[in-house]
């Protein structure tokens, strides 16, 4: 059994929607609180503060006569944003993530619900605190009853619930197919048997209406109601951005992991490659990180193998014939013939062709294919 999240989109009832807005609101002042709590304590008395001590602090807020409205919402949203912010800690001081940052009411909002806090009942969910069930928009059937639903409203306004629930992922056939897959920016990808995916460019799709948006936002008065409307204009247009993009990665990743048993990637340190200024906006417009990682959750329920190699292997300069290493490839350069036995090749299908014998080697020996030498970030772009 694995667990998976089925995400839908509801919309509330006004009084809902007064209970979701005090949840979040006492969410926030919580986290936000316990916060600043835990780092004080840390650079006044030099004192680390855990989830029991966090905890401890929850209960002394809601003691206090003046934060009495702490009580009107449930307390389980409340209890699970302090062991949200002990992952983040715990992300921090083992290097994977930067400090915990203090929560904004102007971006996305969310709150978890356990079991104790919901109701799933004749295909109907109850938070709550609320007698009125969800008007959810079921796009499909949950496989089982939740045992986790959180409730989130993004920066365009729009209400979403994930449930989380336990299934069966169905196996999908073996089949003799492999395949090597080169990310860039000209083509979103290519894969080792010729198969071109163009970059559909979703952020210079909308790069006149948003920047028409947000001029429009920078004259409002700011904290009038006019403001207010400019800028949830501009978030729809990002929401809309966002949605497309992962339409168009969920449908990719689907059609890959189906047709293919084996599939090879090269591992890409994006973080790194946005600090060129030129294509780092291409690059977070790209979504390679998000396409990898479907690819992968999603080889794991099919029983399908997602290899990647070392980022710095030379897939781009190296001659896919005879194995040849070229000094360098600058990225202007998207043909070129192999010096030693003059093959002619395409940068990107010499690169996705490289990448999957080197993932098969990996697949098979388990030998190290980083590679003998560095290639420069964008170099296999």
């Amino acid at each position: 059994m694995k667990k998976r999240a089925y995400k839908y989109r509801f919309y509330p009832t006004s009084a809902q929607e007064q209970l979701l807005a005090r949840t979040f609101g006492c969410l926030r002042f919580v986290y936000n609180a316990v916060l600043r709590y835990r780092t004080d304590a840390f650079y006044e008395r030099q004192e680390t503060i855990g989830y029991i001590q966090a905890n401890a602090q929850l209960t002394a807020l809601k003691k206090d006569p003046e934060l009495a409205y702490l009580s009107r919402v449930s307390s389980v949203p409340l209890q699970q944003c302090l062991r949200h912010q002990q992952t983040a800690f715990k992300n921090f001081f083992e290097g994977r993530a930067r400090y915990p940052r203090f929560k904004s009411k102007r971006h996305r909002q969310s709150a978890e619900f356990t079991r104790s806090a919901f109701k799933y009942r004749d295909g109907q969910l109850y938070l709550a605190k609320s007698k009125e069930p969800l008007a959810v928009r079921w796009s499909r059937d949950l496989p089982c009853e939740p045992t986790t639903i959180t409730v989130s409203k993004d920066s365009a306004g729009r209400y979403f619930v994930s449930c989380l629930c336990e299934f069966d992922p169905r196996t999908l056939p073996v089949t003799p197919r492999m395949t090597g897959i080169d990310l860039g920016l000209k083509d979103l990808f290519v894969t080792s048997d010729g198969y071109r995916v163009g970059n559909p460019r979703h952020t210079a799709k909308y790069a006149t209406k948003l920047a028409k948006a947000q001029r429009r936002l920078s004259r409002k008065k700011l904290g009038s109601r006019n403001r207010a409307k400019a800028r949830m204009k501009v978030a729809r247009i990002h929401a809309k951005l966002s949605d497309c993009r992962m339409d168009n990665l969920h449908k990719l990743s689907r059609k890959i992991v189906n047709e293919n048993q084996v599939i090879c990637v090269e591992s890409l340190n994006v973080k790194s490659m946005l600090r060129n200024r030129a294509l780092a906006k291409s690059i977070s417009d790209a979504g390679w990180g998000e396409f990898v990682r479907q690819l992968e959750y999603k080889a794991d329920w099919a029983g399908r193998q997602v290899v990647a190699i070392g980022q710095w292997y030379p897939s781009s300069k190296r001659c896919s014939g005879c194995g040849f290493v070229m000094d360098s490839m600058p990225l202007n350069i998207r043909h070129w013939t192999c010096p030693k036995c003059s093959a002619k090749h395409d940068r990107d299908l010499n690169a996705a062709i490289n990448i999957k014998a080197a993932g098969l080697a990996v697949l098979a020996l388990g030998e190290n294919v980083s590679g003998m030498e560095s290639v420069s970030l964008s170099g296999s772009l």
